[in-house]
């Protein structure tokens, strides 16, 4: 019973109970106050492509700007083709959920051979791998997904913290080149998954190859028969590739391993009192991966064993910050530019964009970004050419926290790496809560999910197109109204086709230009 009464407590808390999302058919539903706002703000913007060398593809991972979260492998967040401009844009959305459960999707990838989106979504507290039509945005295939334990832990206690800052379970996952998903679940195996017709024509996902990795990791986890052991779980939260075709993995609690999948051979180590919250980056000489305590290089060994090239310790501050999930750096480090490689800190007044020499570890230049006291970003920085983007999300915790109406701290700066330093170019007063923004270099516009606090206590979320070069807010898109559209963490995709996709509380919304 008293498991029962926290899961009441929690759907109630989340304004669910009574309220049932729509057949998988249906758009994402709005809340109040959509006859009063304006569908379209600003003019059509005219592409002006970013400086910069292109980012290098991994051998073994699909294409740049189609197979990650981040778009790459080296975390870049930019995209090699264009995304809507506001041409006369349309909305399309479509509910993920089922029952009394909110459905979000956390990743959106591109298979390269059938031109369908494979994504990572939640339905309550189960987490599946969809198939996904890019334009009707319709499931073909859905395959269950293990659920997190802290989900259960977040019943039990009625503290839906534990689950809202928890990044295992699969949204960090990759394609590689031939369009299968490589995803770590949360029952401690690492999978790959392709997809194909089956016998009858429909699709279907299928196991190709299977790593399992519970003997290997502490997994004694909250179960709805166990809901409080007294041993350790320490789930998988992100896995990639490096450039000599090794899978990486990392864990919550600091592991980090390899797994060869030519033999299944693995290999792993241990940043000792240390948290990881975030993915990491690949390059051709090594990965990049930042724990709440420091930034580190690490290259496998002839074994397979990740080892320490360079660790840097950064400020972490004294707290976890409104705007971050821990008390530490909130970004998956970026590599970008000549060998360079980028973070944020946790500095109490002000945060501040640090940039590393990728060979050395020598720290190139900072530079503090935002308000004194309302400084904090727990997404990724956007790096291209010389610039980092980086966005607040200071106030932001998650999207049952925000009062209606409200909103996080405003900010978005560019910040610029020179001769002589870093300095920041421009920051815009757009707000962008929580979502992993994204930049096209090819018509060097910066995407964004914005919300403004409104007296009126309508919750108003807009795709926001800002002119990377000037900071200038190009067009604004309505995507919807209320709670269901809160992104609520998730990014920002761009497709190939010039589609920008956003997976909310409720499910995936899809802006793209008609003219």
């Amino acid at each position: 019973m008293a498991v029962t009464r926290h899961l009441a407590a929690v759907a109630a808390g989340l304004g669910l109970l009574g309220t049932a999302l729509p057949a998988a058919a249906a758009p994402v539903p709005d809340g109040p106050g959509r006859g009063f706002l304006p569908a379209y703000v600003g003019a059509p913007a005219t592409p002006r492509p970013l400086p910069g060398r292109p980012v290098p593809a991994n051998p073994h991972q699909g294409p740049v700007g189609t197979s990650s979260m981040h778009a790459d492998s080296y975390a870049s967040d930019t995209y090699p083709f264009a995304g809507p401009l506001g041409r006369r844009p349309e909305v399309r959305s479509e509910a993920k959920g089922g029952g009394l459960l909110p459905g979000l999707c956390s990743t959106v990838t591109f298979a390269r051979r059938t031109g369908l989106i494979v994504a990572q979504c939640t339905q309550g507290q189960n987490f599946t791998l969809r198939l996904i039509d890019p334009r009707t945005l319709k499931d073909l295939a859905a395959l269950p997904l293990p659920p997190r334990p802290s989900t259960v832990r977040a019943v039990v206690t009625g503290d839906l913290d534990k689950v809202l800052t928890d990044t295992s379970g699969g949204a960090y996952y990759y394609l590689d080149p031939q369009d299968r998903a490589v995803l770590a679940d949360s029952a401690f195996h690492v999978r790959r998954f392709a997809h194909e017709k089956g016998p009858g024509g429909a699709w279907r996902f299928k196991v190709t190859d299977d790593w399992d990795l519970s003997k290997r990791l502490p997994s004694d986890c909250a179960t709805w028969t166990n809901p409080s052991p007294k041993g350790e779980c320490d789930p998988i939260t992100a896995v990639g590739p490096d450039w000599g075709g090794l899978i990486w993995w990392i864990t919550r609690n600091g592991r980090i391993g390899t797994i060869d999948p030519r033999t299944g051979t693995v290999r792993d180590t241990r940043l000792r009192g240390e948290a990881i919250q975030n993915s990491f980056a690949a390059a051709e000489d090594g990965v990049s991966v930042v724990s709440d305590h420091a930034l580190y290089r690490m290259r496998a060994a002839a074994d397979g064993t990740p080892s320490v090239v360079w660790r840097r310790a950064y400020d972490r501050g004294s707290a976890r910050k409104p705007g971050q999930i821990d008390q530490g750096s909130g970004t998956t480090p970026t590599f970008f530019g000549d060998g360079l490689v980028a973070i944020t800190d946790n500095a109490d007044d002000r945060m501040n964009v640090l940039v590393h020499r990728r060979g050395d570890g020598k720290l190139v230049c900072e530079v503090p970004v935002f308000g004194h006291g309302e400084s904090a970003t727990d997404n990724s920085l956007i790096g291209y050419g010389n610039s980092l983007f980086v966005e607040n999300n200071y106030g932001y915790r998650n999207f049952f926290e925000l009062p209606p109406g409200g909103s996080s701290v405003d900010g978005v700066s560019r910040v610029d790496v020179t001769p002589n330093g870093c300095r920041t170019v421009w920051t815009s007063k757009e707000r962008s809560p929580s979502t992993v923004a994204k930049a096209s270099v090819a018509n060097g516009l910066l995407y964004l999910y914005t919300k403004e606090p409104r007296r009126d206590l309508i919750d108003a979320w807009y795709l926001t197109a800002v002119d990377a070069h000037t900071g200038r807010t190009a067009f604004k898109v309505l995507t919807g109204t209320g709670k269901w559209f809160d992104n609520n963490w998730a990014p920002i995709t761009l497709g190939p086709d010039g589609t920008a996709y956003v997976g909310v509380v409720g499910g995936l919304v899809a802006v793209r230009d008609r003219g």
